[in-house]
């Protein structure tokens, strides 16, 4: 095979057609990856993969019901994965979120289930206020509070739904966003991103609980 070097670029050419098979079957396979050069002596450099350039480079994924990735969508708010949390069987995360601005334990029975934009359409019926009262405890809205009972939610959706737990453990240790037309006044999306990407490293790494 011919190599040549330019500036930012290096590129091999096959001059037979097994070399042409070689280098078409290992291009297939390394299609898309980042590469990080060594220098192993005066007369050898490597080229050794990193992975896709996606998770080498840690893009940022967005997560949002909208996304085209079905995967994804599973780990947003708004996706159909039921859960169990403290008694109550719920349809979706934004169900759980929705069901809080209730006062009415039957009213939070009725949200429960729901999930998408049904969800979040439950919650317009509600009246405004800036407590309420979960468990026991009166927690003002938009505070780390407010924030830790979406985290609970959140652990028991990823640990209860098997396939909404593997999407989100295969975004590896790449930054999770949550970028919206509109973010939320009681939970930014910064808040939610951050979260997800919490809740990953707890299942992804179950052993540091137990310490």
């Amino acid at each position: 095979m011919i190599v040549r070097l330019k500036s930012n670029l290096l590129v091999i050419t096959a001059e037979s057609p097994e070399q042409q098979e070689t280098l078409i079957s290992w291009s297939k396979q390394f299609d898309g990856h980042a590469f990080v050069l060594q220098v192993q002596d005066a007369q050898t450099v490597r080229l050794i993969s990193r992975g896709s350039e996606a998770d080498a480079c840690r893009e940022p994924i967005n997560v949002t019901s909208r996304s085209p990735i079905r995967e994804i969508q599973l780990i947003s708010n708004f996706a159909h994965t039921p859960f169990e949390l403290d008694g109550i069987s719920y349809g979706s995360v934004e169900a759980f979120w929705q069901s809080l601005k209730f006062p009415n334990h039957d009213q939070r029975i009725q949200v429960a289930p729901l999930f998408g934009k049904e969800a979040m359409r439950a919650g317009s019926d509600a009246n405004c206020s800036s407590t309420f009262e979960y468990g026991g405890n009166t927690i003002r809205v938009g505070t780390y509070d407010h924030w830790q009972l979406m985290k609970k939610a959140c652990l028991a959706k990823f640990s209860q739904h098997d396939e909404a737990k593997a999407a989100l453990l295969c975004t590896g240790q790449r930054p999770l966003v949550h970028l919206t037309r509109t973010d939320s006044r009681t939970i930014p999306g910064v808040i939610m991103a951050d979260i997800w990407m919490r809740v990953r490293h707890r299942l992804a790494h179950p052993r540091e609980q137990e310490t």
